[in-house]
């Protein structure tokens, strides 16, 4: 960050005397919502690696690591203290740590300036020390804390030994499962001193060198060093080219490994690499399974917007759900630092004249728009230049849209000004190479037929992101008798139990967790609460019912009546005469006011309704789509959303029923060429992984660019055979060894459960028919080094836009337990022996050498790859005539209403969902039987080559099937296909996301 630059440079002296203030403590208030504030002694660990404090109830959970450090603020500057009275406490006193994925804050109060300036300095200098490490400096820094961190949680009586039973303990913490014999030995050669039958923390550091020999690097540097213990510079050159795959290999690269990674000062003389400095180099980022050239911007920059995936945000002020949660302006600042381009202002007109930022309807808390953009003016340029768009959802009067206008031309200046751009050839839409250092609002624009003169106009208010049913927002209307306050908190309390209770429930279960479930619950609660009170009236009962409930048990259904009534006259008639239009009219056909100053601030972007597209070969406009819709468009007119997305910019964004901020899936809508796929990027869970998967390649600039096939001409994503004549990409991956693999997060036990049984998923992520998955075995009590040896193989269709997941699980009786995961981009894989860390832990990895090789001419799928199920063939094809342009959109369509009908959501039984865990891991000792199923698995493509009969019974074609998986006898498996409802794919048990619409 350019704020911390000027810590980088601090005296030696200063940087010392701000380190022994902070690691001997400090006794500060901290301040917390709703209570008092509390005294405690905040001090910085002797690694300085973490902010801790005491007394704490949740001791482990009292620190705060300087890694996870987003910001240091002085002064009152957060809510909390906003929330105190002027004059309580001294701003120079002051201080908030905002810190985590949810942008936490920290609310501290010194006794007197100096301290308060002391600390802010320190955790500054800190920080700007993190940000200016390289990935190698990083990775070794985060290795030695963790080492140093595992002596000290080892050494239970503090006294800086450990002992042999602490050293039983800790392994199996570690998950380390050797003979007690072993250990002994390994422990008495590593305790060297005079103090017999301990060890200090740098024999400790000997001792775990010992434990983690790792016996596949050895035999690998033993293959390639003509069996000696060490690698010549000659030897290590020819491992490189031939292994590893590099290019432009020299000695001198080579002999800069050696005096890098090399332990031994008589290796470094000799200038040859022995077993410690070979394992450092293969675990180090140069040996990641990431191409490290794919860290920078490789890819074209010069192509049309429309021809990029753009990393999006939905509603991005939000800190969690989408009812109850903070809005903090520090949420811009995260994602536009972790890569986003496109972000999202809900604006709705606020006091004194001042536009606000909140999800409406909702008790979600309010933000000045004025503080949204400053934060968007100050972060969206940091790490990158490319261009960010905002996604303005304008809910104010005339006046206050006036003053949004100011606001954005005052603030971002020039940065909106693009008559300078270049557009190229034509009419098409400019690049992010020439859009650089610039802003684009999204959002109406007037219709040109006002004229140039027109100060004001309506426009469609049709795609607003988050438009629910009028019934079933938040209105609250009270009596005298009970205040608003009152019954907003009544709601708060009821909803934010019914969220911890979903919590718990089954996550496999789409449906047990709705908004009509939590909704009729609360509506429930406040009737009994209201008739508690006499003061209130029966109309303010019936309009509290109204408001929080009544057309939620309508979600989903089709319905002719209006929701609106600002249709015109001349609708009316045409309704009347042709009754099939009403629907399409009555929908929602409401219109609002646009002041011509914010309209002109629209250029490249402009948001359009599906019925107001004309195909008049106009660009600069971007259609909405709710995920529901849109999974509609994707299924029936795949082909023809694809030439669509070839010229113009679509945003798809989640339901406004995912109340807890869950996320759908991405994959269907990306593979349709959808350019703006917003999702929640405050939830944690599968979905972002593939997001941030998605967009860590090319820089992690938040522009990928899109396959050439979806940006000339087209194809069939569905097809099982999308691309013929483009060789596909076959990937050959083995499985070797596992390195410090942790207990599951979830685990019952903690660190003193049992030692885990780990088996390795591979996945691949794509289209349709690229979609598989295969597993090795299971490996019995170990953890800390298992060994698989397994060879998967995988054939891709499309390499562009594939995924690879890698997850670790842990094998258990009746299913299995999540460890970890990493995704990388199939583009962004290097071939050779290469290390997958698993996100968010530090030390534990797989090691697997990956081949890629290329396939041509046209290959059944079960010999391509061998996870590929029947199931597969049934969905080879989808042949569907394609309409007009504007058919495209309908919102109705009548001919597939027999389609939509087998869409339905099939709700598992206890009894369903525990047999498939129980079958999803393979026993112990043998490998599974291989039955990969598709993550984007649309049930109803796979019967699209059966015709359906008048009668309702679904006929195969007389296409005849080539092969089948040995494990499944042809009838069976027949069966089993036709008999799946559509949408029946559960989610994985390693993600957050409750998905509410099965894609």
């Amino acid at each position: 960050m350019a704020d911390l630059e000027v810590y980088k440079n601090l005296s030696p002296e200063k940087v010392e005397r701000c380190m022994s203030v902070m690691q001997s403590g400090t006794q500060m208030i901290k301040l917390k919502r709703g209570t008092k504030g509390l005294v405690r002694l905040f001090y910085l660990d002797e690694h300085r690696t973490r902010l801790r404090w005491r007394p704490s109830r949740k001791s482990e959970r009292a620190k705060i690591l300087i890694d996870s450090i987003y910001k240091v603020t002085e002064g009152r500057q957060s809510e909390i203290f906003h929330r105190q009275a002027e004059g309580v406490f001294d701003p120079s006193c002051c201080f908030t740590i905002y810190h985590g994925n949810h942008m936490e804050s920290l609310d501290l109060v010194t006794s007197n300036p100096e301290e308060a300036r002391t600390w802010i300095t320190g955790l500054k200098y800190l920080m700007a020390g993190i940000s200016d490490e390289d990935s190698l400096a990083k990775r070794q820094r985060t290795h030695d804390q963790w080492v140093k961190q595992t002596f000290e949680e080892a050494d239970k009586n503090g006294d800086g030994l450990l002992n042999i039973e602490e050293i039983h303990q800790l392994m199996h913490k570690l998950n380390v499962n050797l003979p007690r014999r072993k250990v002994r030995q390994m422990f008495q050669e590593a305790d060297t001193d005079e103090n017999q039958g301990t060890l200090t923390f740098e024999e400790f550091c000997v001792f775990y060198r010992m434990m983690s020999l790792r016996r596949d690097l050895y035999l690998l540097l033993l293959s390639h060093s003509d069996k000696k213990d060490h690698l010549t510079v000659e030897e290590l050159a020819q491992f490189l080219k031939v292994e590893q795959k590099m290019n432009n290999v020299t000695t001198d690269y080579c002999l800069d490994i050696i005096k890098k990674f090399e332990v031994s000062e008589e290796n470094k003389a000799k200038n040859v690499l022995g077993i410690e400095g070979f394992t450092n180099f293969m675990r180090s980022p140069a040996c990641d399974v990431f191409n490290p050239l794919h860290h920078e911007v490789y890819q074209d920059m010069d192509q049309p917007l429309c021809n990029y995936y753009i990393a999006s945000s939905h509603n991005t002020y939000l800190t969690g759900d989408q009812l109850l949660s903070q809005s903090k302006v520090d949420m811009y600042a995260r994602v536009l630092q972790e890569g986003c381009r496109c972000v999202e202002v809900d604006c709705w007109d606020g006091p004194d004249g001042e536009p606000v930022v909140h999800h409406g309807y909702t008790l979600t808390s309010k933000i000045l728009f004025r503080d949204v953009v400053e934060t968007i003016n100050k972060h969206a340029f940091v790490k990158n230049e490319f261009p960010v768009i905002l996604s303005i959802e304008n809910h104010c009067s005339i006046q206050q849209q006036r003053k949004i206008a100011q606001y954005l031309k005052g603030i971002f200046q020039d940065r909106l000004d693009l008559s300078s751009v270049d557009t190229g050839e034509g009419k098409q839409l400019p690049s992010p190479q020439s859009l650089k250092g610039k802003i684009l609002v999204k959002g109406k624009k007037l219709p040109y037929h006002l004229g140039d003169d027109a100060e004001e106009g309506e426009v469609s208010d049709e795609d607003s992101a988050d438009e629910i049913e009028d019934e079933c927002k938040f209105k609250l209307q009270c009596n005298n008798g009970t205040t608003e306050h009152q019954v907003e908190s009544f709601i708060r309390k009821k909803l934010e139990s019914l969220l911890k209770e979903s919590q718990i429930r089954d996550k496999e279960d789409p449906d047990s967790f709705t908004v009509r479930a939590l909704l009729k619950a609360t509506h429930e609660g406040l009737n009994a609460h209201l008739k508690q009170n006499p003061d209130v009236k029966e109309s303010g009962k019936k309009s509290h019912g109204r408001s929080l409930m009544t057309n939620f048990g309508k979600h989903k259904q089709k319905t002719s009546k209006s929701r609106s009534k600002s249709y015109s006259t001349d609708d009316e008639e045409d309704a009347q005469q042709n009754p099939g239009q009403l629907y399409r009219l009555g929908r929602r056909r409401k219109t609002m006011k646009l002041c011509r100053e914010l309209s002109d601030l629209v250029v490249y972007t402009n948001s359009v309704a599906a019925q107001d597209i004309v195909d008049d070969g106009t660009t600069g406009n971007v259609l909405s789509f709710s995920e529901t819709r849109a999974h509609q468009v994707v299924q029936q007119k795949s082909e023809q959303f694809m030439i669509y997305n070839q010229k113009q910019l679509t945003r798809i964004y989640p339901s406004a029923y995912r109340i807890d901020s869950s996320n759908f899936n991405p994959l269907p809508y990306w593979n349709a060429g959808c350019q703006l796929v917003a999702l929640n990027y405050q939830s944690e869970g599968r979905m972002m992984q593939l997001n941030r998967a998605k967009f860590k390649t090319n820089g992690n600039c938040g522009y990928v660019l899109k396959p050439q096939q979806m940006c000339k001409g087209t194809f069939n994503p569905f097809s099982g055979d999308p691309l013929p004549a483009t060789p596909k990409k076959q990937l050959i991956l083995k499985v070797i060894s596992g390195q410090q693999l942790p207990k599951p997060p979830d685990s019952m036990f903690g660190d003193r459960g049992e030692i885990i049984d780990p088996f390795v998923e591979v996945e691949i992520i794509g289209l349709p028919v690229d979609c598989c998955k295969d597993q090795t075995r299971v490996v019995d009590d170990n953890g800390f080094n298992p060994v698989w040896e397994e060879t998967l193989t995988f054939t891709v269709h499309m390499p562009e836009i594939a995924l690879v997941r890698f997850l670790v699980w842990d094998h258990d009786p009746i299913g299995r337990d999540f460890v970890g995961q990493r995704t990388v981009t199939f583009s962004s894989l290097v071939p050779g022996y290469r290390h997958v860390y698993l996100e968010g832990l530090t030390e534990a990895s797989i090691f697997v050498h990956i081949t890629i090789n290329e396939i041509y001419g046209k290959w059944s799928p079960l010999i391509l790859n061998p996870s590929y199920t029947i199931l597969h063939f049934l969905g080879a094809t989808k042949n569907r005539q394609l309409q007009g342009l504007k058919g495209l959109f309908n919102k109705n369509p009548r001919h597939s209403s027999s389609e939509s009908s087998s869409q339905y959501v099939r709700k598992r039984s206890i009894g369903d969902r525990i047999l498939r865990r129980t079958a999803s891991a393979p026993a112990k000792g043998r490998k599974k039987s291989k039955m990969g199923f598709q993550e984007v698995v649309e049930i109803k493509d796979l019967v699209s080559e059966a015709t359906r009969e008048q009668d309702g019974i679904l006929r195969r074609t007389t296409r005849s099937l080539q092969a089948r998986p040995v494990s499944m006898p042809v009838d069976k498996s027949l069966l089993g296909a036709l008999s799946l409802s559509a949408s029946e794919t559960a989610k994985d048990p390693d993600g957050k996301d409750n998905s509410l619409v099965q894609i």
